[in-house]
């Protein structure tokens, strides 16, 4: 199976809206790092799984798009918490609809929050 995966780092900001939150409950920042990383079996006629700059190309507008912005006021995570899960799906969806991808089978999309946490979305292509 080959991968490759294609990273980007960006700041934005949030507030948790569970029940008792403690201090996550404020507005405050996080330097997000997302990872995307995309497997499949075989590569194609160029030797490549995807093209690494037509994924950064389809990232680029999804990550300005959160870029110091706060993620409670975006309209995709209206009614819900803007957990650092969720927002693995949402961008991992949005780059999806901006790239055209044929080569692989699997997208996982891991979103840091800081050097310690993470959380991922993966899916079938």
């Amino acid at each position: 199976m080959y991968s490759v995966t294609v990273r980007r780092s960006f700041i934005a900001q949030h507030f948790l809206t569970v029940p008792d939150p403690g201090p996550e409950g404020e507005l405050h920042s996080h330097r997000f790092r997302v990872e995307l990383r995309f497997e499949g079996p075989t590569l194609n006629e160029y030797g490549y799984l995807v093209d690494i700059d037509e994924v950064k190309a389809a990232l680029t507008p999804v990550v300005d798009r959160y870029r110091d912005a706060t993620l409670n006021d975006r309209p995709e995570f209206e009614g819900t918490n803007p957990s650092v899960e969720r927002f693995a799906r949402i961008l991992c969806e949005a780059v999806l609809d901006e790239a055209t991808l044929d080569g692989p089978e699997r997208v996982r999309v891991t979103m840091w929050e800081d050097d310690e946490a993470s959380a991922a979305y993966e899916t079938a292509l």
